[in-house]
Formats: structure tokens, C-alpha cells, sequence
């Protein structure tokens, strides 16, 4: 496996960084056991067959007694076996790790084949050390053997399944892990893209403002439309790679937006901002209200000739936002149209929305019979946290 995430608990990986943090028993206790996968399997490895040691020897205590025989000659027997169960693992744990990255058949059959052989080469040490160091006469036969055997053979077993349920299980975490940030990736690069959406709409009625003012021969206000346009720009650009910001930030841009519609309707345009102070921290894509704005502007200010109000509200409910948009526009007929408009503006804030929190949102809009059009937005509280240093 290219990642160190896939390795088996007992491989270390080949780029081992050249700096470690210094050791200390918090750090030890705050690190996942499996995050270093060598030092996991080395601590599973060593204390399962010292318990088996132990609790061979336990188990041994009676039938030293029985047969009238020393305890230590039990504690050697167990000793060696113990020894040659943590080598003949290791050797096991060698040829797992190069089964485990081959097909499902030929891992299982080798895997297989490997515990039978271990077990035959346990066997056959086990009767050969309590030959030596337990009873001088002893030869396993019937049942006896039959039950060393498939003693040996359930403790390998077990240790094998064990190896590869804990390498399966590290695999597909580390699968998941993967699979969730190319999730994310993708969705942030949606999340860009329908953001991009909104640059050469936004830009081209702008500058077809501007070229209005050019032929029309209005050079400084021409000129101040394209000063407030370059400022607009950059400040939109500075939250270009993260596309998130601020109820703060994104008010602010929008007042840049609003300088350079206002030079079109001079006091035809007439903005009006409710924020509460609690939500100006909270997170929300960048440039959300603008299409907002430029959708009341194109439908309630640009046919009347007296303008219209555009209010911004912005609140927060426990750990909701509640964002309202709405303008004076002319009456239900005209609103009718504009609602199943299915222009960039409003079908590029339910993409972005649906994109960036999923169910988690809702998204409203409604027409006055007087006159009017209304957008509401709720979306979950967020605000960026420090990361503890």
C-alpha cells in the first residue's frame, strides 16, 4: 500500500519522519494506540504471549502437585513453549503481510496452509519439551494428542484471525478516511464552481453600466464605478481558497456591491441592514447575499420608476441563522414571473446551500399580494474554532 494507513500493525512505515516528539507518559496516553501501527503490534504481540505464559503456568499448578513434580519444570516447559509460539507468530506475521495485499483467495488458502504448519511444528515442540523437562516417558497417543493438537490449532487460529481483523479493520478506516476527504474535495470544488458561476454574471451587467456611463460620456462616474468595482474584486479574491466567511465579511462585501449599484440608481437604491451583533462571527459561503441583492435590484428597482427598499435581516435562534431578504417590488403578476425565474441567481444559492450543509437548511421564498418578494434562509450556526495549540 502507497499509504502508511494501510501498512499491517506490525510494518513500519518506510518514511519515518526524521524528527520524533519527545516521549512523555501524556502524550502516550492522548496518542491512538494504533496511530504508530509497530509499536500496537509489538505491545499485542508481547503481552498476549506473556499471558499465555502465565496462564499456562496457573493452570499447570495443579498437576504439579499430582504428580509430585517440581513447579519450575512446568515454568521451563511453559517458558519454551512461549518462546517458540512468539517466533513461529512472527514468522506468520512476515507471511501475512504479503498475503494480505494479494487476492481474497489466495490470502485465506495461504493463511490456511500456514496455520497448519505452524501448528504441526507447536506440536511437535510441546512434546518435545514436556518430554524433556516435565516426563522423560511421555508419548501423546489417542485422544491425548488429538486434543494437543486442536489446542495448538485454536491458538493460532485465534491469533491469525485476530492479525487480520485488526489490519482489515485499520484498512477500512483508513479507506473511510480517504473516501471522506475526496468527499469534501469534491464537494468544495462544487462549492467553487458555482461560486465561479457568479464572477461574469456580476461582471457582465457591471461593466455594461460602465460602458452605459462611457457613451453617455459620464467619464467620472464611469471612473468611480470602476474604482468601486476593482475594489470589490479584491476583496471578494481574498477569500477565494477557503469559501467561507463571516456574517461580518460578507456584509461588508456586499456594501462594496451596493456602492456600485448605487451609482447606477443613485437614491432609487435603498438599502436598509438589520445584523445582529451575535451572528456577525457566524460562517456562511462567500458572495450568498449577493445574488439576493442583484435579483431585487433587476426585478423591484430597475422597472420603477420610483425604486424600491431592499432590507437585509439577519438574526440568530439558539444555533440557527435566520437570513431575510425582501424588497417593494411592483405587484403579484411581476413577482409571479420572477419566482420561477430560473436565472443564475437563485437556482446558484440552492446549489450552494444544498452543497455546503446538505438537509441542514431551508430556503424559502414568498410574494406579497401588495407587492413584494421575500427570500429566507436558515442555516446552522458555525463559527471557526482555534485549533489548541
Amino acid at each position: 500500500m502507497a499509504s502508511n494507513s494501510a501498512l499491517p500493525i506490525d510494518a513500519a512505515p518506510r518514511d519515518q519522519p526524521a524528527r520524533r516528539r519527545a516521549w512523555s507518559p501524556l502524550h502516550f496516553r492522548e496518542q491512538p494506540f494504533f496511530e504508530d501501527k509497530n509499536r500496537a503490534f509489538w505491545i499485542l504481540q508481547s503481552s498476549g504471549w506473556v499471558g499465555y505464559f502465565f496462564l499456562r503456568t496457573l493452570s499447570n499448578i495443579g498437576n504439579a502437585n499430582e504428580w509430585s513434580m517440581e513447579l519450575w519444570s512446568y515454568a521451563l516447559h511453559n517458558a519454551m513453549l512461549t518462546a517458540a509460539g512468539f517466533s513461529m507468530t512472527l514468522l506468520m506475521a512476515s507471511a501475512f503481510r504479503r498475503l494480505i495485499r494479494m487476492k481474497p483467495v489466495y490470502t485465506w488458502v495461504g493463511a490456511i496452509m500456514l496455520v497448519v504448519i505452524a501448528a504441526a511444528g507447536f506440536s511437535a515442540i510441546e512434546t518435545w519439551s514436556f518430554a524433556t523437562f516435565v516426563d522423560a516417558d511421555f508419548r501423546p497417543e489417542g485422544l491425548r494428542f488429538l486434543g494437543a493438537i486442536l489446542l495448538t490449532v485454536s491458538l493460532l487460529i485465534a491469533w491469525a484471525a485476530l492479525y487480520f481483523s485488526i489490519n482489515y479493520f485499520l484498512l477500512l478506516e483508513a479507506q473511510s478516511g480517504r473516501l471522506e476527504r475526496l468527499e469534501s474535495q469534491a464537494s468544495n470544488a462544487q462549492l467553487a464552481m458555482l461560486r465561479y458561476q457568479l464572477n461574469p454574471h456580476f461582471l457582465f451587467n457591471t461593466l455594461n453600466s460602465i460602458s452605459t456611463l462611457v457613451l453617455l460620456k459620464q467619464t467620472d462616474r464611469a471612473n468611480a464605478m470602476l474604482s468601486r468595482l476593482s475594489s470589490f474584486l479584491r476583496y471578494t479574491l481574498v477569500n477565494e481558497s477557503t469559501g467561507m466567511v463571516t456574517i461580518a465579511q460578507e456584509i461588508e462585501t456586499l456594501k462594496l456591491y451596493l456602492e456600485i449599484e448605487t451609482m447606477r440608481f443613485e437614491e432609487r437604491l435603498r438599502p436598509h441592514f438589520h445584523i445582529e451583533q451575535s451572528v456577525s462571527r457566524a460562517h456562511v459561503p462567500s458572495l450568498l447575499l449577493q445574488p439576493l441583492i442583484e435579483n431585487a435590484i433587476k426585478y423591484a428597482v430597475t422597472p420603477q420608476e420610483e425604486g424600491a427598499d431592499i432590507s437585509i435581516e439577519i438574526r440568530r435562534e439558539v444555533d440557527r441563522v435566520m437570513i431575510t431578504v425582501c424588497d417593494t417590488g411592483p405587484g403579484p403578476d411581476a413577482q409571479t414571473s420572477r419566482s420561477l425565474s430560473t436565472g443564475v441567481g437563485l437556482a446558484n444559492i440552492r446549489d450552494r446551500l444544498a452543497q455546503a450543509y446538505g438537509d441542514n437548511h431551508r430556503f424559502e421564498t414568498s410574494t406579497d399580494s401588495t407587492g413584494g418578494f421575500r427570500v429566507f434562509i436558515e442555516i446552522p450556526y458555525q463559527i471557526e474554532t482555534e485549533e489548541p495549540k
